[in-house]
């Protein structure tokens, strides 16, 4: 770690030149995390977009110490360095970070996230968001919301897409009794950066839930991915929120939508539900879940 951090102060972190897409949620969430945590920060990064267009040798993305994690074992990697830190005596004013797609946090890796969070262990887990395995082929994950058109769920005369509703991993996480659970999407910068330097300031684990999309999966101009983000906040398809402690009765939304505008507005906009405008009894149903979801937090 830099011996003077104050040094680094206002560097970028996150280097450009990377492969991601044009259009990446993926890379500017990145980018905004890292800048809110600052370089005293150490990241073990899962299988996935993320590790495959920032590493490709001999060339790195990175500008902080960065390890490659499998698919599966990001959170168990970061407990490692959070547990070797500690018996080095250099644990303090470090933040750990476990980084990870939607398929290496909701399936592939959540055995050993639960099993960091229920250590209380001083890691970061940060989930990226894009609601499908983009980087293997844009299959189906448990975070791929109703509706949806993926490789291996494909609408079509004798299919809709995704027939199950996206597991929800923030609460469940939050079940967990951890210090801090936030969602968040990168078209709020400014809650996202907020989100986590609250993160680095706890001590016990931490777990942040950010909306990426992603251009070639939800099938969207790569322009308009900051505008997606916040429609799907003020839709109610994704509701940011924030909670310290496992009292779950203590949730705190970040933003609540004056006016929520219809799902279709959002579902309109990409590619992966283009299928569902022709089907209103679908679309009728995805918006009686989304004000059931809505009203569970209160709006």
């Amino acid at each position: 770690m830099p011996e003077d951090a104050s040094a680094d102060e206002g560097k970028e972190l996150f280097a450009s030149g990377h492969r991601g897409c044009a259009g990446c949620g993926e890379m500017n969430a990145v980018r905004q995390v890292l800048a809110a945590a600052g370089p005293n920060s150490i990241v073990a990064n899962a299988t996935g977009c993320l590790e495959v267009a920032t590493t490709a040798w001999p060339e790195t993305a990175w500008e902080i110490p960065w390890i490659h994690a499998a698919f599966e074992n990001a959170a168990a990697v970061a407990s490692g360095i959070d547990a070797a830190l500690t018996q080095m005596k250099k644990r303090q004013g470090v933040n750990v970070f476990a980084f990870a797609g939607d398929g290496g946090t909701f399936d592939i890796g959540f055995q050993a996230i639960s099993g960091m969070l229920e250590r209380q262990q001083k890691v970061i887990f940060v989930v990226y968001d894009n609601e499908a395995y983009m980087n293997t082929g844009i299959q189906r994950c448990s975070s791929t919301p109703y509706g949806a058109s993926t490789t291996t769920c494909p609408s079509g005369t004798c299919s809709i897409g995704e027939t199950k509703a996206k597991k929800p991993m923030a609460m469940i996480v939050a079940a967990h009794g951890i210090k801090y659970t936030a969602t968040a999407t990168i078209g709020y910068h400014a809650d996202l950066k907020r989100k986590v330097k609250r993160a680095c300031e706890l001590e016990g684990p931490c777990f942040l839930h950010v909306l990426a999309p992603c251009p070639t999966g939800w099938r969207h101009d790569s322009a308009d991915t900051i505008e997606l983000s916040r429609l799907a906040v003020e839709t109610g398809m994704f509701i940011m929120w924030e909670l310290e402690g496992k009292n779950l009765k203590d949730i705190k939304l970040s933003r609540k939508p004056k006016e929520r505008k219809p799902v279709v507005e959002y579902l309109k906009t990409q590619g992966r539900f283009r299928h569902l405008l022709k089907q209103p009894a679908v679309l009728e149903q995805i918006q009686k879940d989304v004000d059931e979801q809505c009203a569970q937090f209160g709006f």
